[in-house]
């Protein structure tokens, strides 16, 4: 019995035990599923990644190869341009050796490009392109028309755009314009920014400029083509052996400060003078390169209403400045024209009818509307113009000066009326000139020193058509090398 007892007892034991062992089996396998799902889950994330990698690398590979073809198909383009322009300069070459090169001789070489600089008047832009047109049309090709607008007057752009026989351009300029002193016109400072981007533009490209209230006179290309080629002249006697100076002539201009018709006559008539005239003037590019790197920021317009450039094409530029004595004093400081003279018409080739403007018309109908300007045609080219030159000016202008009959004391002006000839009045101060000066009505205004017009302190003009005053300072015999006169 009690072997029975213990044999069921172990047969339950190993029951429990196989029971247990199951139990273990099972959850061995089930953990075992669970790890390799784990990893099928894994390598199927791993297959997908290396596929849409592989999807990646085929898309660059693709990009890589179109780019490839693109620079192929550039690197053609470009040889083929290459190509094409070594065609071009072939038949060029060929075009001029066949004689392209002679029939381009037979047309003008531009001598000067017009610039007619204006802004916010539409009327006298008009009034002036037609007088330019008047005496251009004949040597069109030698001086083509720009107009330079300085801001977004619509009628002035339309007057411009109006014409198929010029070239507009406007400058816009929105920067802000700080006065430097208290109430000045903002207006100084806009033309002095025009003037300066209008020249520094366009005079590496051979041109003149003119403001939109002016008139030329029939001679006024040809007079100043003569004047380009006086200023080459005295540059190439500065610069020849022996001479170690800048040239003597800093520019030409057309205008003369007493050029009222009452004291003016011989329109041949030129004189060297001491003082800038303001007007009309003509220096040459290396000139411009001393002078643009200190351009005032602005320009007063007081007494006048205009500017005139020129830019000729041995690098000779233009000015008629007729707006600003602020900007004409400048160029009458010594520090800036450093002794040099300049060239003077005795009949002025440019006439100023802005009356209104930014000037307001000041002075307009005593000193502008009077002037003489010349109206008759003279062919500058055939005159003999050496007289001018610094090495023989001086004796020239000396001669004349001896000619002439002394006068002083009172009654000046009645004294003069009575004598037949030249004649010469010694001042002995600026006040004496002014009192002179007032007496016969010629401008008593001196600068930095220099009446106006004056060479060697000696101011000349017309007096009863063909007599010549000339108010001589205290010093001027002897700078001519006058004695016992």
């Amino acid at each position: 019995m009690a072997n029975s007892n213990n044999n069921n007892s172990l047969y339950c034991d190993f029951r429990i035990a196989i029971l247990v062992a199951a139990l273990i089996f099972f959850y061995i396998q089930f953990r075992l599923f669970t790890t390799q799902s784990e990893y099928a889950d894994r390598l199927t994330a791993a297959v997908e990644s290396e596929n849409h990698c592989t999807s990646q690398m085929r898309l660059l590979i693709d990009q890589i190869s179109m780019q490839q073809s693109q620079i192929v198909s550039l690197q053609e383009e470009t040889k083929r341009q290459q190509d094409k322009s070594a065609q071009l300069k072939a038949l060029l070459h060929l075009l001029e050796k066949k004689g392209l090169q002679r029939l381009m001789d037979e047309v003008q070489v531009p001598v000067a490009a017009v610039v007619i600089m204006a802004c916010n008047r539409a009327d006298y832009l008009e009034r002036t392109i037609e007088s330019v047109f008047k005496h251009q049309k004949s040597v069109a090709s030698k001086y083509p028309l720009f107009v330079s607008q300085d801001g977004t007057n619509s009628a002035v752009r339309d007057k411009a755009l109006s014409y198929d026989r010029l070239t507009y351009m406007q400058h816009l300029d929105y920067e802000p314009i700080d006065p430097e002193r208290p109430g000045e016109l903002l207006a100084y400072y806009k033309i002095a920014r025009h003037y300066k981007w209008a020249l520094d533009e366009l005079f590496y490209k051979h041109n003149f400029t003119r403001t939109d209230d002016m008139e030329i006179s029939p001679d006024f290309f040809d007079y100043f083509e003569a004047a380009a080629a006086l200023m080459d002249k005295d540059n190439f006697c500065s610069n020849s052996p022996g001479k170690n100076h800048d040239r003597s002539i800093m520019a030409a201009s057309s205008w003369n400060d007493n050029g009222q018709k009452q004291f003016v006559y011989d329109a041949h008539a030129l004189y060297r003078s001491d003082f800038f005239p303001g007007l009309g003037w003509m220096l040459t590019r290396t000139t411009w390169d001393e002078l643009s790197p200190k351009w005032p920021k602005w320009l007063p317009i007081m007494k006048k209403s205009l500017l005139i450039s020129v830019f000729f094409h041995k690098s000779f530029e233009l000015f008629l400045d007729k707006e600003s004595t602020y900007w004409d004093d400048w160029l009458r400081l010594k520090e800036n024209h450093k002794g040099r003279q300049f060239i003077r018409p005795e009949v002025c080739r440019t006439y100023n009818f802005g009356e209104h403007g930014s000037s307001l018309g000041q002075f307009f109908s005593q000193y502008l509307e009077p002037i003489k300007m010349n109206d008759v045609q003279i062919d500058w080219k055939s005159m003999d113009l050496s007289y001018l030159m610094e090495d023989k000016y001086p004796k020239y202008f000396a001669d004349m000066i001896r000619k002439a009959k002394p006068v002083r004391g009172a009654d000046l002006v009645l004294k003069t009326t009575n004598i037949d000839g030249d004649v010469r009045i010694q001042y002995n101060d600026q006040p004496d000139f002014e009192r002179i000066a007032r007496q016969f009505g010629i401008f008593e205004e001196w600068k930095d020193g220099v009446p106006r017009t004056a060479y060697k302190g000696i101011v000349v003009f017309r007096f009863q058509n063909t007599k010549r005053v000339f108010l001589v300072g205290p010093n001027s015999l002897e700078q001519l090398g006058i004695e016992n006169a």
